[in-house]
């Protein structure tokens, strides 16, 4: 039984570390592993269509990030302050949750100010608790409407690249670190599996009769966080919010008793289908918070081939891959990806499992 932490470690050159998304979404490189036969084939992800046919299911999650990086001055000093917005706690309060960077400068009750291009101070915030070391609880000060509220956070916040993104986010950003299918705000990360569909590729896979079913999980940064325990069955993951309504639960039911192909588009989207299953193995339509942590060895109930990119090492994402794929398979497949020289992360390459 694989549960230790140690087992998921593999040396990764930083240059591979994508920077930029491929020229194209859907040119990007298609890593095909065959969990029958353990063949590992070299394609680009516009083949994905060779592997699906009339009647098989993709189940994509539909999450939009929002602009949560922000940068503010603290009063008196004027020192530069991040802040990443979390989530909301209390609209009409504008009471949310957030970390902060550098944390140790930051008490209860210092107040914020975030300026627009032109250095006008156009919105305030208070420090009104400490959550963890870096996150606080922050009241926004702003007399307009909801909707402009929002509008003023959009314009003042910038796409949460992740950290081993090491350039400033750019304009490209805005549309690339978004699926083409997003349409429910509320993700602080992208579900990058998703990344390499584009419009046209989405069009013909529901012309050769594949069916495209959409659920909601607004990934939060717990999905990245590190684990620190060797013992994976103590790990515990952050809850996020997911939906998976009954249009959803319905398309994926009848390819399922029909023993067609599902796809699970990503890692989120494979939490978010594993946390609402029937007594009879299938997709229940629900809402709710989900903190399902998956590792090996691990029964899945829903998807029978997965879609996802090339993930840190000892992160709960390459340990879930590997519950689905066979751990000595995935892990052959990434030094495969290392010696062949895949793109990894978010702006990185695709593997299909199946």
């Amino acid at each position: 039984m694989r549960t230790k932490l140690s087992q998921f470690k593999f040396d990764l050159p930083e240059e591979l570390i994508a920077q930029y998304p491929s020229k194209e979404r859907d040119e990007s490189r298609l890593m095909v592993v065959d969990r029958k036969t353990g063949k590992i084939e070299h394609k680009i992800f516009k083949n994905l269509l060779d592997y699906f046919d009339d009647g098989d299911v993709m189940i994509f999650n539909n999450t939009k990030v929002f602009p949560a990086r922000m940068y503010g001055k603290k009063e008196k000093t004027g020192a530069k302050i991040e802040v990443f917005l979390l989530r909301e706690l209390n609209s009409d309060a504008r009471l949310w949750d957030v970390l902060v960077d550098p944390a140790r400068k930051i008490r209860v009750g210092n107040k914020l100010y975030f300026a627009d291009e032109k250095g006008n101070d156009i919105l305030v915030a208070e420090v009104v608790d400490n959550t963890t070391s870096r996150g606080r609880t922050i009241r926004f000060f702003y007399d307009g409407t909801d909707e402009e509220f929002r509008a003023v956070l959009k314009q003042l916040g910038s796409m949460p690249l992740p950290k081993y993104i090491t350039r400033p986010a750019e304009e490209l950003d805005l549309e690339r670190y978004q699926t083409v299918y997003a349409k429910e705000t509320g993700a602080v990360a992208a579900p990058t599996a998703g990344l390499h569909f584009s419009k046209e590729l989405l069009k013909r896979l529901e012309i050769k009769g594949s069916h495209l079913a959409e659920v909601t999980l607004h990934v939060g940064l717990g999905t990245f966080r590190s684990i620190d325990v060797e013992d994976l069955s103590k790990h515990k993951m952050d809850a996020e919010y997911y939906r998976i309504d009954d249009k959803a639960a319905n398309i994926v039911n009848k390819a399922k008793q029909g023993g067609n192909r599902i796809c699970a588009v990503g890692t989120t989207t494979m939490r978010t289908i594993e946390s609402s299953v029937s007594a009879t193995g299938l997709l229940k339509a629900s809402e709710g918070w989900t903190n399902l942590f998956i590792y090996p060895p691990y029964d899945f109930s829903i998807a029978n081939s997965m879609i996802t990119n090339f993930h840190l090492p000892k992160t709960s994402l390459i340990i879930m891959v590997a519950a689905f794929g066979g751990f000595d398979l995935i892990m052959e497949a990434y030094q495969e990806a290392v010696k062949e020289k895949y793109r990894f992360f978010s702006y990185g390459d695709a593997m299909l499992i199946i």
